[in-house]
């Protein structure tokens, strides 16, 4: 039946707005479709107005598509109708747990501590404001004495500004001068300033990924485990976002396939659990678990 066919175009679209880990593979077996079906699919949505985006090899929907600005327009609050409810609520009464729970939400979801300073949040929205004219526009843009506490420095940084990142708190970017992809927070910005120069280095721009343990890289790393039922719970509760790439394998074991940016938040909850967890893939998880074991042994031996 129809609902059937838009039901699963449904959960195809769902799926590939928030991939980063699915391949084309992974795609049709979750979906359960072929991979001409998969390819027919995108060009549906590409003709529909959404921007169908290949990182190989994975296949995403941008979040900024025409059709979800529309959305996100119609069911988002903005910043500043979430500042008027949020201090509605600080009248009404703070011992009420719904009252505590909306703002703590507000919070969360729109910066709002830094917003509520007028002269923070009026620089905020404008350099907020510039560098999605920027992005839109892909123009070169400067940050103004952006503070580094790596290097301790305040200067000028020249960027291509192409994505906007954690509730547009900060802002992923190609700086030509090293030659590298990095994330700039907004709040470090005294005042962005949008230049006339276009892009240049479009092909070099590469988004960062943040895995399950916090760990963040442009590239991902494959990884596949057998887990007993303690590993599991231990799994579920601590990274809640794992859940999605459990699968149960039998009644006392469950597998997990999933990227990670780095093998170390990952090696440190195998090492912990060692007994209830066996290493499926891949070989260079395998090679980092051996190499910490044999350092954490030579460690021992010296005492």
């Amino acid at each position: 039946m129809r609902h059937d066919k838009l039901e699963r175009e449904l959960n195809l679209l769902m799926l590939l707005t928030e991939n980063h880990n699915y391949t084309v593979p992974d795609i049709c077996e979750s979906i359960g479709i072929s991979r001409r079906n998969l390819y027919y699919y995108l060009d549906f949505f590409r003709d529909a107005g959404f921007i169908v985006e290949n990182n190989k090899p994975f296949y995403r929907i941008r979040k900024d598509s025409p059709f979800f600005k529309k959305i996100d327009a119609i069911i988002h609050f903005s910043q500043d109708e979430a500042l008027v409810i949020r201090n509605i609520l600080e009248r009404a009464d703070n011992h009420e747990p719904l009252v505590l729970h909306i703002k703590q939400k507000l919070d969360r979801l729109f910066d709002l501590p830094i917003l509520n300073n007028e002269q923070l949040r009026e620089q905020h929205a404008h350099n907020l404001s510039v560098i999605y004219e920027a992005i839109k526009q892909q123009r070169c843009v400067t940050l103004k004495n952006y503070s580094s506490p790596h290097s301790n420095t305040r200067r000028n940084r020249v960027v291509e500004p192409f994505l906007l990142m954690n509730g547009n708190r900060e802002i992923r970017c190609y700086e030509p001068d090293s030659q590298m992809n990095k994330t700039f927070k907004l709040a470090r910005v005294e005042e962005v300033i949008m230049s006339d120069d276009s892009w240049t280095y479009k092909r070099r721009h590469k988004q960062v990924y943040t895995d399950i343990f916090m760990f963040s890289d442009e590239q991902l790393l494959p990884v596949k485990l057998r887990l007993g039922r303690l590993a599991c719970s231990l799994l579920r509760e601590e990274y809640p976002r794992a859940e999605r790439y459990i699968t149960q394998e039998d009644e006392q074991h469950w597998l997990v396939e999933m990227n990670v940016c780095s093998y170390t938040g990952i090696g440190r909850f195998i090492l912990g659990l060692y007994d209830d967890i066996e290493v499926l893939g891949d070989s260079g998880l395998k090679d980092y678990l051996a190499e910490k074991i044999n350092q954490l042994y030579n460690q021992q031996q010296s005492l």
